[in-house]
């Protein structure tokens, strides 16, 4: 509500008071510039169009002349500091929808401590689309304070990955967002409805008698219904041309057959308005008689009762989204379809837009459409008109069933389960609860074991980082004076890790004799004491796709994670990148590939097996081998296990040495 009007602070308190007390909430009071600014500008005329696929290119749009990013900024950081005064240790934060992208990270800068949660209702376009605002970043970034973000359906999580991994050059992997300082987890969870509540309310008289009265005057007739919002990405306009067209192709149908518009208002321009207008003009003027109406077209909002009278009423409900988050209505249309209230069993059809979130949901059984796609349409109108009352059953029934799963209450607590989960492994990994390696214990440990196994990588761990591209590359004379050392004790066996060629580590560790080698990450391996290299990956397979990367890495030398892996992701390859350059490896082998093969033929050989293993490593290439000794650890099949990270970054390790290589 505006507040610039009100005359003193006593009555802000008293509105602060009122929602305290009988709301449980809490109030934020901005300016009314800054938040027409925020609403009306940034969100309504930059965020929603782009989050729908529609570019903000508008001359008739303001949006930037008054620069209504500043609002956006204002009121967010209103709603932060609101939090933040408030905030008590073991609060749950959770932040909803476009409108306040930036309220995480504004939080975690004053509360890094906090479980933050963030959903977003909307649709998030793919990165191409979303790379057009220009302050793309920035609302990245807020998004990235929460510890869990949540999207509708799994294609919206994978184009924010996507845009993660171009735009912020981090790295993004099925589970989440890999930082420097933590991990962001992100999920897809489907909102539904709320059922008991929907029971309620069709027990209303008043909708019994809007029934009543909806099937006396349309006795005889197929009803299709539609509700939508009046604006470009609803697809109002497609929907009835594609009812005209159904009209036009199927003359039988034109006395049998009403489709029911309710239009409700929303603040986009005229001209839309005034095209569904001439297209119900053209409908009704060609086919309406005294006795017939074909389209009835209301372009303004129906109560409650009405609503759901004309759910239960309709054979058939027609959603023609371009884009859309979810589409609640089908769920409540699907709903209402029991045929408790209707008299009989209707289980009308579902026309729905390829283009929902709800489409994900119904696995088919509803009548897709492409709303651009005005024959398809029109096809799928005839069809929901003549189809079997057994086809109905089985498609509705299970329509249903997805309904009553994907409910309100199933994604409040799937989400809320998740968070409490993330919130508790993100605390694990985060470096500041990570303990300094304790030399004492490792020594402890060390001695008490029979058959050790070291797995230590080469580049930031054992040697500082040189360029890739040196020729002559030298390994300290104290790393060599230490491995030998090692070495020379009998029940240890020792593995250099690198991303770096054979033969280059064969000229870096001469001096070394039986030390294992892993080289570029995984690939090939030279086996403890041996003098030969095995091979892992296919050479033939990696040439062929060496050539699209280094090209991939020529033009978008800034984005080449990102573009790396979606390019190549048919070709097994993936990028990582880390503090001086980017790795480009095949998805199949890895760190962790090789590791496994080397302990696996250590507990074949018949000696006895490995009860000490330490793993040394300083970056995200290594995070994969941490996992991999630590799941041995935790299935008891290694006594000790001992897993280091250099340096400060997040990382699952269970201990830091944060001086790296000095130490």
């Amino acid at each position: 509500m505006p507040t610039d009007a009100l005359e003193d602070t006593q009555q802000k308190q008293d509105i602060e008071d009122r929602l305290a007390t009988e709301h449980d909430s809490l109030t934020v009071f901005c300016k009314d510039s800054d938040f027409d600014g925020h609403y009306t500008h940034y969100c309504k005329q930059i965020l929603w169009p782009v989050f729908h696929y529609q570019i903000p290119d508008n001359p008739k749009s303001k949006a930037y002349e008054d620069h209504s990013w500043v609002y956006y900024v204002k009121v967010n950081q209103a709603f932060a500091d609101k939090i933040v005064a408030n905030w008590k240790r073991g609060d749950v934060i959770w932040i909803h929808d476009y409108h306040l992208l930036l309220v995480p990270n504004m939080i975690r800068k004053k509360l890094p401590d906090a479980k933050i949660g963030f959903f977003l209702h909307v649709a998030f376009p793919s990165s191409e689309v979303f790379r057009c605002l220009a302050v793309r970043k920035e609302l990245l970034e807020g998004m990235l304070g929460a510890n869990l973000i949540g999207f509708q359906i799994h294609e919206y999580a994978r184009h924010f990955l996507q845009t993660c991994s171009r735009l912020l050059c981090v790295e993004a992997t099925n589970d989440g967002v890999q930082l420097e300082e933590r991990f962001v987890d992100v999920i897809d969870t489907a909102i539904g409805i709320d059922p008991v509540a929907l029971e309620t309310s069709r027990a209303d008289p008043a909708v019994a008698e809007w029934l009543n009265t909806m099937q006396e005057r349309y006795r005889g007739k197929k009803l299709i219904v539609a509700r939508d919002k009046l604006d470009y990405v609803r697809g109002v306009r497609q929907k009835l041309l594609a009812y005209e067209l159904f009209l036009n192709k199927h003359p039988e149908w034109r006395d049998k057959v009403v489709m029911i518009q309710v239009a409700t208002s929303t603040t986009e321009q005229a001209e839309l308005d005034a095209t569904v207008s001439d297209i119900v003009t053209r409908v009704n003027s060609s086919w309406a008689n005294l006795a017939y109406q074909p389209l009835v077209y209301l372009k303004q909002d129906i109560s409650y009762p009405q609503y759901l009278a004309l759910l239960t009423v309709a054979d058939a409900l027609m959603v023609a989204s371009q884009r859309e988050g979810m589409n609640l209505t089908c769920h409540e249309y699907l709903f209402c379809q029991d045929g408790k209230f209707a008299g009989h069993n209707k289980n009308g059809s579902l026309i729905l837009s390829e283009f929902t979130g709800s489409a994900s949901v119904f696995g088919g059984n509803e009548l897709s459409v492409n709303p651009w796609d005005y024959r398809q349409c029109a096809d799928a109108i005839f069809k929901a008109l003549v189809m079997q009352d057994q086809e109905k059953e089985q498609r509705w029934s299970k329509l249903y069933e997805a309904v009553m799963h994907h409910t309100a209450e199933h994604w409040f607590t799937t989400f809320l389960a998740r968070l409490d989960k993330v919130y508790d492994e993100q605390y694990r990994r985060d470096t500041t609860s990570i303990p300094r390696l304790s030399i004492n214990a490792l020594s402890q440990s060390y001695k008490k074991s029979q058959r050790r196994l070291f797995m230590l990588d080469y580049e930031g761990t054992l040697a500082s980082w040189g360029s890739p591209h040196d020729i002559i590359l030298t390994s300290p004379q104290r790393t060599l004076d230490v491995l030998n050392d090692v070495l020379a004790d009998e029940r240890n066996t020792v593995y250099v890790m690198s991303g770096r060629q054979p033969e280059e580590l064969d000229r870096l560790f001469k001096r070394v004799p039986n030390l294992g080698l892993i080289a570029e990450n995984g690939c090939f391996i030279k086996k403890f004491g041996a003098s030969e290299w095995t091979e892992q990956a296919n050479l033939e397979k990696m040439h062929d796709w060496q050539d699209s990367v280094e090209g991939i890495m020529q033009y978008y030398h800034e984005r080449t994670p990102g573009h790396i892996n979606d390019a190549c992701e048919e070709q097994r390859v993936k990028a990582i990148p880390t503090e001086h350059a980017v790795i480009v490896a095949p998805i199949d082998w890895s760190k962790g590939t090789a590791a496994t093969q080397i302990y696996e033929q250590i507990e074949a050989s018949g000696d006895a097996n490995v009860d000490f293993l330490t793993v040394m490593g300083d970056g995200r290439d290594d995070e994969v081998i941490f996992r991999w000794a630590n799941e041995l650890e935790r299935q008891k099949k290694v006594k000790h296990v001992t897993t280091v990270s250099l340096g400060a970054h997040n990382t699952e390790a269970g201990y830091t040495l944060t001086q790296g290589v000095t130490e």
